[in-house]
């Protein structure tokens, strides 16, 4: 790997909002660590020479954003919530597989560093970690639904 694709890695892993990024080649491997919330990677490359897929475009589809996710910031104002926000646009799931219950459901406790959702992201799987204690009030993304950068995930009870 040049030393201009590892520069353009660390760009690349800064702006994406990923906290760490390991890549393993036959002799080199290379790990990068930023100090934000900790992300799960799992990174494999093709060998050396190997010829790259192109991605395809995908054509990008408008959704008119469901009411209840616009008020619920306003509910958890009102009644002292804490909303616990995407930190990322992918997608949104509540397990790890379809056949493995829920990270957390509505009434659970959850303390900081435990593991609430997946955010897929270009194919890479981001757990994200409570930063917060409290008592899951409500789930406010859908399973496996897209969702947005700051996007309303979770309202918190603090405890």
């Amino acid at each position: 790997m040049e030393i201009k694709e590892i520069q353009d890695l660390i760009k690349f892993v800064a702006k994406s909002g990923v906290s760490e990024v390991s890549i393993e080649q036959e002799n080199f491997k290379i790990t990068i660590k930023t100090g934000k919330e900790q992300t799960v990677i799992n990174t494999t490359l093709p060998p050396a020479g190997a010829v790259l897929p192109q991605a395809q475009p995908v054509p990008e589809v408008q959704r008119p954003a469901p009411e209840k996710a616009e008020k619920a910031p306003e509910a958890a104002q009102q009644q002292n919530l804490i909303t616990v926000k995407s930190p990322m646009i992918g997608t949104f799931y509540r397990s790890s597989s379809p056949d493995t219950p829920a990270f957390v459901n509505a009434g659970d406790e959850i303390k900081p560093g435990q593991v609430v959702c997946i955010i897929e992201a270009m194919k890479l799987f981001n757990e994200i970690e409570s930063e917060i204690s409290g008592r899951i009030v409500k789930i406010l993304a859908e399973d496996a639904s897209p969702v947005e950068y700051d996007q309303p995930l979770f309202l918190v009870e603090p405890i």
